[in-house]
C-alpha cells in the first residue's frame, strides 16, 4: 500500500513496486482520507497489505505555518493512524522522511544523527519520525534528499525551483528543450548543498527495505553530494546541452518564503548500503538514468 500514490514520491514508489510485480494499492485523497484514523484503519483491515509506504503530505509550505493544526494532522496525526493500522495488520510500514529534519550544520549527516530542524516542515517530518520510531512493530524511516525523476501521475512539471533542490534538473531540461536559458538560484538562504537521489532509486532502496525488513532509519540517497549549480550544470551536461546556458542569480523571495532553510543537508548513507547490500550511484550515473527515463516517458 502507498500512501500519496498521486504525488511525485509516491508515484515513483508505486511505479517501481509494480515494476517488481507487486500487487499495488495506492488510494486516492477522495478514496482514502489518511488523516482520519478509522478510515484508516478499516482499509487496511479490509485490505491487509504486506507493507505500507507513506508518501503522502500536505505540500503546502505556508499552510504548514499557518494552519498548524491542520498540519500536525497531515503529518504527525496521518503517519500515527498509518503506524497503528499497519501494526493490527501486521505490516511492515516505512514513512518516507526527509534531509530537512537537519539544521544544515551537520552534514553529511550519517543514519544515527540526531535531527535539529529549523523550519516547520523538517519538525513535523522529524514529529513523524519518532511516531514510527516509538509506535511502529516493524517500522522504518526512510530520508530521502534532493529528489529527481519523472513525475508518473503528471507529464508537467509542478514548479521550477524553489528552497531546495526538487524537480531541479526537469526544469533545467524543460528549459533548456525550449531553447531558453535557466537560472539556477545560489544565496546564503537557500539549500546548497545535498546528496541527490532519482525517485525510482529511492524507491528501489524502500522496497529492498521491506524485501530484508530493514527497520530503523534509512538514508534513501545516491552516493555524491553537490551543489546546487553544479547538479544544474552537469544536468545540462547529461542531456546534451551547453552547461554555459545555466546561470546563476538570486532566489525569488516570494517563492522562498520567511522560514530558515537548511543550508547544507548532505546525508550519508555508507551504513544504509551497507545494511541492503548495495552500492549508491554516482551524480553521472544519477543523471544518466534520469535521461533515460525522460526518453522513455517522451515515448510513452
Amino acid at each position: 500500500m502507498v500512501t500519496g500514490g498521486s504525488g511525485f514520491v509516491g508515484s515513483n514508489v508505486a511505479h517501481v513496486l509494480a515494476r517488481h510485480d507487486a500487487e499495488v494499492l495506492a488510494p486516492g485523497h477522495g478514496e482514502l482520507e489518511v488523516t482520519d484514523a478509522g478510515a484508516v484503519a478499516r482499509y487496511v483491515r479490509a485490505t491487509r497489505p504486506d507493507g505500507i509506504v507513506h508518501t503522502a503530505i500536505w505540500n503546502d509550505p505556508a499552510g504548514l505555518v499557518n494552519e498548524r493544526r491542520r498540519a500536525w494532522r497531515a503529518y504527525v496525526g496521518a503517519t500515527r493512524a498509518v503506524v497503528d493500522a499497519a501494526n493490527a495488520a501486521g505490516a511492515h510500514v516505512v514513512l518516507v522522511s526527509t534531509d530537512w529534519v537537519f539544521d544544515g550544520t551537520q552534514g553529511p549527516a550519517a543514519e544515527d544523527e540526531p535531527p535539529n530542524p529549523v523550519n516547520t516542515y523538517g519538525f513535523l517530518k522529524a514529529a513523524s519520525e519518532l511516531v514510527v520510531a516509538q509506535r511502529a512493530d516493524r517500522g522504518t524511516v526512510a530520508r530521502i534528499a534532493a529528489v529527481q525523476g519523472v513525475h508518473r501521475a503528471r507529464r508537467a512539471t509542478p514548479r521550477a525551483q524553489d528552497a531546495g533542490f526538487g524537480y531541479l534538473a526537469a526544469s533545467v531540461v524543460d528549459a533548456l528543450a525550449a531553447g531558453k536559458r535557466f537560472t539556477v538560484w545560489d544565496s546564503p538562504g537557500l539549500n546548497r548543498l545535498a546528496t541527490p537521489v532519482l525517485a525510482t532509486d529511492a524507491a528501489e532502496l524502500i522496497l529492498r527495505a521491506l524485501q530484508r525488513e530493514a527497520t530503523g532509519t534509512l538514508h534513501c540517497v545516491g552516493g555524491e553530494h553537490v551543489d546546487r549549480v553544479a547538479l544544474a550544470r552537469r544536468t545540462a551536461q547529461a542531456f546534451g546541452f551547453d552547461p554555459q546556458c545555466v546561470d546563476v542569480g538570486s532566489p525569488d523571495a516570494a517563492v522562498v518564503g520567511g522560514q530558515p532553510i537548511p543550508v547544507d543537508t548532505r546525508l550519508d548513507g555508507t551504513a544504509t548500503a551497507a545494511r541492503l547490500g548495495v552500492g549508491l550511484p554516482d551524480l553521472a550515473t544519477t543523471l544518466r538514468r534520469l535521461r533515460d527515463e525522460f526518453e522513455a516517458a517522451a515515448t510513452a
